[in-house]
């Protein structure tokens, strides 16, 4: 990787990518609890609210991009600390565990909750451990990996 906004660009896309196939390959093609533009609607109404789920295929699309969206600024926060955390650096597989939690718990117990004030209770089920494996594997895994391997030429670790 070349430059700071490729690497950012790329591990917002690969995680933006794995974290959007991954709850539509389990949710709704194995367990067929809804489908993949209702996930992507679900997303649009964080902006949009009970408008996202009009039928206008254009609320997929915007979810979609708020997705990606959020998935890069996540990628981004990540690179701007690398370089400031040793941790980040010295212990690239449990950074990118501990980031995937992070990323869980500011999306799940911060950002929904101000977005739509009347959520269900969380309850430490499988669907909730599933969520935070999601989170782990598909943003922060993938981010923390890509970003490791921008440093490595731009930086001494």
């Amino acid at each position: 990787m070349k430059s700071k906004v490729g690497a950012v660009l790329l591990s917002g896309l690969v995680a933006g990518i794995l974290d959007i196939v991954t709850p539509i390959l389990i949710y709704a093609v194995i367990l067929q609890k809804t489908t993949a533009i209702k996930i992507l609607q679900s997303i649009a109404s964080g902006v949009f609210k009970q408008d996202a789920y009009s039928g206008d295929p254009k609320m997929a699309i915007y979810g979609l991009i708020f997705h990606f969206i959020i998935a890069t600024i996540f990628a981004l926060f990540y690179f701007i600390i690398y370089p400031f955390i040793p941790f980040l650096k010295t212990k690239t597989i449990i950074s990118g565990f501990a980031y995937g939690i992070f990323v869980w718990i500011v999306m799940n117990l911060i950002v929904l909750p101000i977005v739509f004030p009347v959520l269900p209770a969380k309850n430490l089920d499988f669907p909730l451990l599933l969520s935070i494996l999601i989170h782990v594997f598909c943003i922060g895994l993938p981010i923390a990996l890509i970003t490791k391997k921008y440093y490595p030429k731009t930086s001494n670790n």
